[in-house]
């Protein structure tokens, strides 16, 4: 699995997918995204990082507008339990992000 930005884009190359990337500081609610519509094209989303209380890790992706119950999305996602946000801590652990920067 790619753990670089230079990983992920040769791992993407290889595959024939083509990227372009679009640098902008940290973004950490969509109220703060929708100030770049007109420069980034396509779909708006959100990314939850999110953990059950077995410390299962999950990166959930929806529309900007999509509403998350958090007390529900543990039966969708196949959570051990309810599900929290996990600690900034373990999301540069795992995903190697701070907050504001989580991307798919």
């Amino acid at each position: 699995m790619p753990k670089t930005e230079a990983e992920l884009f040769a791992f993407l190359a290889e595959l024939g997918i083509a990227v372009s990337t679009k640098r902008h500081p940290p973004l950490y609610t969509v109220a703060d995204s929708q100030a770049l519509r007109g420069e980034i094209a396509g779909g708006h989303t959100k990314n939850l990082f999110l953990k059950d209380k077995k410390d299962n890790f999950f990166l959930v992706t929806v529309g900007e507008d999509a509403v998350v119950d958090l007390k529900q999305i543990h039966q969708s996602i196949g959570a051990a339990s309810r599900v929290s946000f996990g600690k900034p801590e373990m999301l540069m652990e795992l995903l190697g992000v701070t907050p504001g920067a989580v991307t798919v």
